[in-house]
């Protein structure tokens, strides 16, 4: 047995790191773990030097969301921190496995007040699943391997991990952890045995797909088990790589501006089968959809998580499963004969196909956006990867984009503006041979702006779609329905976003009609650089079916009684 060195705790942690499989990381430096930053140096993990913290652990988070293992991110201490805490959200919202590393004053001066001291337990324990800091530098291998266990196991989510700075210089003699290992949950056999019964005496199921720790030979042994039944299947919000658009049993996503038709499916079946996701405010229309706590549906919930079931739903059967484990236990099944529903479920897919296509729709002004997402649908991959923070903007991509592909879907559930950008870079970083497309608003993309600098640095040649209708449009629509004709606080002033590019080192283009962006989307990509597409939309079209108008003249009429 040899003889174990010492190492200091910066260098006991890269290495743990690296035993975990990590191969990249995103950080903004700060001098409170530079000892970090020293072992990084020799380590062959790819570091992406961000703008701001907030878009670094959103990159993390990203990464996170694409593969199942966790994100790995590293912030300074204070306002690194809370700059961070936007990223730690999202993933909490969003299942997302997520490990954010922060710097931490000297253990000598903890409780003083130090500079850019923070009590991290405090600070993130509403938002993180776990928050810990490691004061023994012999302790970082356990501490570690138990970050990554949490963080990826059950519901995943993110993790805190404080690092004193003087703790990172100590020195430690101890050994590495094993490496990271999930464990996933199966179905019993009873419970798929009542599942089949049940199905078997259904005359109008549906099933419903969402959360996390899906991968992608599960969404094809889930796809091939609804296509034997021929189940309508719908996503949850912003969980549309789940199940192809174009499949016959599709039927379509649960986000924000849903197909009425789908929800009246829902509504009307007598067997709802929920996998991975909770069904929560979103994707559950304001907790409308489903009565609280026993729905007049009868409810089959599957969840890696046992304390989600039963939690806000009171199910007619709780399965404690993973969604890999469970896709992986329906892969043989298949119905005696015949369903009696095949027909409603291809009814339920041409419904999605009308509600989805892209050519009937027109809008004020010159830029019209269905022939934009039409054209889209042409050119692009089927596995490009789209990426949305949070605005009216995103409803052109959820909506009209034909989701085909695991794993080319970022957004935030949580709803978070400035996501996408980050996002973007943190997919491309790691998967530089698929294509990426961030939609943005102009509200939207100037929380992480800066972020297109670090595109820029690495070589990514994402795509940007920057929609630009010079206010915050989703308050303002908000705000012609509540208080019309009273616009207060969400006029926007902003640059010139095509000069903008250009000026970080990327490519520009203005597009100010439907005419002009097909040959921009085409030198865009060309270009082999990030790239902006500046497209000027006319501020009433506020929704791919509304203006500010009508929505103004309908909350007048309303107010005065007619």
């Amino acid at each position: 047995m040899h003889a174990i060195a010492a190492r200091s705790g910066g260098q006991i942690l890269v290495d743990q790191l690296l035993l975990h499989g990590v191969e990249q990381l995103f950080c903004v430096p700060g001098e409170s773990f530079l000892a970090v930053l020293d072992a990084l140096h020799d380590a062959p993990i790819a570091v992406t030097v961000c703008r701001q913290e907030g878009g670094a652990a959103m990159m993390a988070e990203a990464q996170g969301k694409l593969t199942g293992r966790p994100g790995v991110c590293f912030v300074t201490r204070g306002p690194g921190a809370t700059n961070a805490a936007a990223g730690v959200h999202i993933a909490q919202q969003d299942s997302t496995p997520l490990l954010l590393f922060v710097g931490q004053v000297a253990r000598g001066a903890l409780g003083r007040e130090a500079f850019q001291e923070l009590d991290y337990g405090a600070v993130f324990g509403s938002m993180a699943k776990w928050v810990v800091q490691v004061d023994d530098p012999a302790r970082l291998p356990e501490l570690v391997s138990r970050a990554f266990h949490v963080a990826s196991s059950g519901r995943p989510g993110p993790v805190v991990i404080a690092l004193p700075e003087d703790m990172l210089t100590e020195l430690a003699v101890v050994a590495d952890a094993l490496p990271y290992a999930v464990t996933e949950t199966f179905p019993g056999a009873g419970q798929l045995a009542e599942l089949h019964q049940r199905l078997a005496q259904a005359q109008r199921p549906f099933v419903i797909l969402g959360g996390s720790r899906w991968s992608q030979e599960a969404v094809q042994q889930f796809t091939g088990f609804a296509q034997r039944y021929a189940l309508p299947v719908a996503c949850s919000f912003r969980r549309q790589m789940l199940f192809s658009a174009e499949h016959p049993c599709y039927a379509g996503d649960l986000g924000l501006g849903v197909n009425p038709k789908l929800l009246a499916r829902i509504r009307a079946s007598d067997l709802l089968i929920l996998v991975g996701g909770r069904l929560s405010e979103v994707p559950s229309q304001g907790y409308e959809l489903l009565d609280i706590p026993t729905p007049q549906q009868t409810l089959v919930h599957v969840h890696a998580d046992a304390d989600e079931l039963g939690k806000l739903y009171r199910a007619a059967q709780s399965i404690h499963a993973t969604p890999r484990a469970f896709a992986q236990a329906l892969s043989t099944s298949a119905p005696p004969a015949p369903v009696a529903w095949a027909t409603e479920t291809a009814q339920a897919h041409a419904d999605y196909l009308r509600w989805s296509d892209p050519a009937p729709i027109r809008i004020p002004g010159p830029l019209q956006m269905g022939e934009v997402m039409q054209h889209l649908r042409e050119v692009l991959p089927a596995d490009t990867i789209f990426c949305n923070g949070a605005g009216n903007f995103a409803t052109w991509v959820h909506r009209f984009w034909p989701f085909r592909a695991w794993a080319s879907q970022l957004a935030p559930t949580s709803g978070s503006m400035g996501y996408g950008l980050p996002a973007g870079v943190g997919a491309k970083r790691m998967w530089p041979q698929r294509e990426v497309v961030v939609f943005a608003g102009d509200g939207d993309f100037l929380m992480h702006g800066q972020e297109f600098a670090t595109a820029v640095q690495y070589g990514l040649p994402i795509l940007v779609v920057l929609l630009d209708n010079a206010m915050y449009g989703t308050i303002r629509m908000h705000q012609e329905r509540e208080y019309p004709g009273r616009v207060s606080g969400t006029q926007l002033k902003n640059p010139d976003f095509c000069a903008y590019a250009i000026a970080f080192g990327g490519h520009g283009e203005r597009v100010v009609n439907t005419e002009a962006f097909a040959p921009a989307l085409a030198r865009a990509r060309a270009s082999g650089k990030p790239a902006i597409l500046h497209c000027l939309l006319d501020p009433q079209a506020i929704t791919p079916s509304g203006t500010l108008q009508g929505l103004r003249d309908a909350a007048l009429k309303a107010q005065a009684g007619g």
